[in-house]
């Protein structure tokens, strides 16, 4: 039986400030995975990006590796590997090889890559090939964790066989499974209103993830979505497996925390216009040297600093995301975006106060609603 509980998870993109050496960056993201582990964080969901300074970890599964052996509890997820840019074979040997190393402590995020100089980089594939791209990719990597040779595969963007060069009773031709059995958790990011993004991990049964810069009616639409392709499926929607990400930061004051959100190019707005102008790099580019203000405006910063950002006193959090969840419903796991650290402290303070002091009120709450909330079928 399951336990319906909230948990606490952290996602790391991570988003830097350009003149932050790479370096200190990937220190920072360490040290900010193992504050999260001190605090009984259940998970971390590490992004995987090529040409950005600012997202500036190529290989998450290269970077949680360094973690494990100085954790013991937090799960590890690739938040996400972008499977169109991988050859699949060496995806799964490479996440089952994790999943051995971390004694199961891996979570399969996948995805068919969000930043659209990275798709460029990588041959201007664009929507919706990425997409068929990555569902195959992800087939083709079941299928290597399922079977042994002879094997072939023949698809519409993969062709890959293993027939002849095979000797199973010496192992040859036996390919790399993870410890976790019939494989780690699967998981994929839902960053649009649902539809077929939500309905295809309903039906692959895979971790529904509603992301951080998605305005509260869209991530409300895409638990819909997937509730009910789980119902034509057949099967229960247990709000258990639903991440819901959102930006969270705790200031002394409430005073504090609206200076935080209307500074043009604070922690908070930075974020936003970075992630909305990555997204639209096309249509910003004879904007990028303008004021950061015009940006912010061009951007619509403010607007997704009202609806996605939650910011005050631990009161006022605390309140807000009791507000969450009286409009979405319980959900499995509340996911905390990483922001760069600076001299104040601002960010390790905010997970702190959050694991410490809001979660626990915030739990008596998601549970006072009652085990029938978390069930739909």
């Amino acid at each position: 039986m399951i336990d319906h509980s909230m948990e606490l998870g952290l996602f790391l993109q991570p988003v830097h400030r350009n003149e932050k050496p790479w370096g200190t960056a990937l220190q920072e993201d360490r040290e900010t995975v193992l504050l999260a582990e001190q605090l009984g964080f259940s998970e971390v969901w590490i992004g995987e990006h090529y040409s950005t300074k600012a997202e500036q970890i190529p290989a998450p599964l290269m970077f949680l590796a360094t973690l494990i052996q100085e954790t013991s509890t937090i799960r590890f997820g690739t938040g996400v590997i972008n499977l169109p840019y991988h050859d699949p074979v060496i995806v799964a040997a490479e996440v089952a090889q994790f999943d051995q190393l971390s004694g199961g402590r891996m979570m399969f995020g996948i995805g068919p890559g969000g930043l659209m100089s990275d798709a460029e980089l990588f041959g201007n594939q664009e929507m919706p090939e990425r997409y068929r791209m990555a569902l195959e990719s992800l087939d083709l990597i079941l299928k290597l964790w399922r079977e042994d040779a002879p094997l072939r595969w023949d698809g519409e963007h993969y062709g890959r066989s293993l027939e002849r060069r095979v000797w199973l009773s010496h192992g040859v031709g036996q390919f790399a499974r993870p410890l976790q059995q019939p494989h780690p958790p699967i998981a994929m990011a839902m960053v649009g209103p649902g539809g077929l993004t939500a309905e295809t991990i309903a039906q692959r049964d895979m971790i529904p993830i509603s992301a951080n810069f998605v305005p509260i009616e869209n991530v409300a639409a895409q638990w819909r979505d997937y509730a009910l392709a789980r119902e034509k499926a057949g099967q229960i929607a247990d709000r258990q497996v639903w991440r819901v990400c959102r930006n969270i930061l705790v200031t002394e004051t409430d005073e504090a925390g609206a200076q935080l959100l209307t500074d043009p190019d604070g922690v908070i707005a930075h974020y936003f216009r970075y992630i909305r102008g990555v997204r639209q790099i096309e249509e910003v580019r004879s904007l990028q040297q303008e004021p950061v203000s015009l940006l912010n405006e061009f951007l619509e910063v403010p607007a997704a600093l009202e609806d996605c950002a939650i910011v005050g006193t631990a009161d006022t959090v605390l309140a807000r995301l009791i507000e969450l969840v009286d409009e979405l419903g319980p959900f499995g796991t509340l996911v905390m975006v990483s922001h760069d650290w600076d001299e104040s402290g601002l960010s390790q303070g905010s997970m702190r106060r959050l694991a410490r002091d809001i979660l626990p009120q915030l739990k008596q709450h998601v549970d006072s609603l009652g085990p029938a909330r978390w069930i739909e079928s």
